[in-house]
């Protein structure tokens, strides 16, 4: 089977079910806008997502504290031994570097 990875903005909470069932089995979306400790809870093992750190709030305005939090939410939900979890980063110009660096770091 080939992977199929699509991305989607906003909650999709309530679709997820169908992605899984039409062959989606990677999919890029705002995590932070959904409940994600109950998205691992029903799709983990199921659906690889790509853990992009929340980029309108922590990323740009989070303290380092913060966004080792964002990142460490991501692994406890979605890092299993056997994958799950695909880092992702995506920040803006205006984004504190020491932010972008520190999610780079709590991935590894």
């Amino acid at each position: 089977m080939n992977s199929r990875e699509r991305h989607s903005e906003g909650y999709i909470r309530e679709i997820m079910p169908d992605l899984i069932d039409i062959g989606v089995d990677a999919l890029n979306s705002q995590l932070f806008c959904m409940d994600i400790e109950e998205i691992a809870l029903n799709f983990r093992g199921r659906l690889t997502l790509l853990g992009e750190v929340d980029r309108q709030y922590v990323l740009p305005f989070g303290s380092v504290t913060e966004v080792r939090h964002a990142v460490h939410r991501l692994r406890s939900a979605f890092g299993t031994e056997s994958g799950g979890l695909i880092a992702q980063l995506s920040w803006g110009i205006s984004d504190p570097l020491e932010n972008s660096e520190t999610a780079f770091e709590a991935f590894a």
